[in-house]
């Protein structure tokens, strides 16, 4: 009986290390299979996967020189062999200075189509348009036009000049950031306007000339003017009691020789507070020294020479004026100059 039950137990313990082998050998094949399977898929992923490029775009950015290409205004990254051959890539050129240029996602993929890199293989990323700068200096129409206002000041008669105003702001003019040494030179432009002026201003970089503005200006001066205090008859004089002197603004400068006309004499009735001009106002007139057809005594000397004559006035004249003269013993006519002393000296 005790034999008959060992049997039976030995029986059950075969089979369960039986079982149990059969689990164990099981687990292993399947995963076995399972590993093949994914080392294969991996393997076909592999041979089937496409390179790729990641492309980012920033909102702004400038750069140097006037060509625009890929890798110059976005970061592009994946497969090396695309990655060198779409950094080439050229989108656009500066065609003017101050130029910007917008670029879109559009053109980009376009762009890299044209170029044998199809639209499946790049990932775009970042801003969806780039607005491109160039890298530069600017040197505005406000500046050339300072620059004009104190070269003119200082090239100018003190105290002449009321007001300077430009006529048109200058375009602004741009310069490579990578230049050095730049300097504005200004110099006046003749013209025969005295109400404006012109100044040409050249711009120099690293001792070449790289451009130049032209500024005009519109003047005006510091001037003087009579006005009557009260209602002046004519051939009144003038004097500080009956007019004074204003200080105006003018288009044209004053004369240089500009005087106040204290002592000349005005022509016809001028109301007060008038201003004079110079149609309306004279000086004295001379007495008149010499009548006409008076006997007058005609001498001309000079140092050890001295000559005279009787002639007769054919005019009147008054000191310092020229008449007529006949000489009376060759009743020959000649012009000359009334003296002080009541003589007249032949002008030849």
């Amino acid at each position: 009986m005790n034999k008959r039950r060992g049997t039976i137990i030995q029986k059950h313990k075969n089979a369960r290390f039986f079982i149990l082998c059969s689990i164990v050998i099981f687990t292993l094949f399947f995963r076995v299979s399972v590993g093949s399977e994914t080392v294969n898929a991996e393997v076909v992923n592999r041979q089937t996967a496409k390179p790729s490029v990641q492309i980012y775009l920033p909102r702004e950015i400038k750069i140097k020189g006037q060509t625009l290409s890929l890798g110059q205004i976005a970061v592009v990254r994946g497969d090396k062999s695309l990655v060198a051959k779409a950094n080439e890539i050229v989108l656009g050129r500066f065609s003017m200075p101050g130029q910007e240029i917008v670029i879109d996602r559009s053109t980009i993929l376009s762009r890299l189509a044209c170029n044998g890199i199809d639209a499946s293989k790049i990932t775009l990323t970042g801003a969806e348009k780039i607005m491109v700068k160039r890298q530069q200096k600017v040197i505005g129409g406000c500046e050339f036009v300072e620059i004009a206002r104190l070269f003119l000041m200082k090239n100018s008669p003190v105290g002449s000049i009321y007001s300077v105003n430009p006529m048109v702001i200058p375009k602004d003019l741009f310069v490579s950031e990578t230049s050095k040494d730049i300097k504005l030179v200004p110099c006046m432009i003749e013209s025969t306007s005295k109400s404006c002026t012109r100044i040409q201003i050249a711009v120099s970089a690293d001792g070449k000339q790289i451009g130049t503005r032209e500024v005009t200006l519109r003047l005006k001066y510091n001037c003087r003017r009579v006005v009557t205090l009260v209602e002046l008859d004519a051939g009144q004089i003038l004097s500080p009691e009956n007019i004074k002197i204003e200080k105006v603004a003018s288009n044209y400068p004053e004369p240089l020789n500009w005087s106040a006309p204290y002592g000349l004499v005005t022509r016809c009735l001028i109301d007060a507070n008038t201003v004079i001009q110079p149609g309306i106002i004279s000086s004295v007139k001379p007495e008149v020294l010499l009548e006409r057809n008076k006997t007058v005594l005609i001498r001309f000397e000079k140092p050890g020479f001295l000559v005279t004559a009787v002639g007769k006035t054919m005019q009147k004249g008054s000191i310092g004026e020229y008449i007529k003269v006949r000489n009376v013993d060759s009743q020959r006519i000649i012009l000359a100059k009334v003296k002080e002393d009541g003589t007249v000296e032949p002008v030849f």
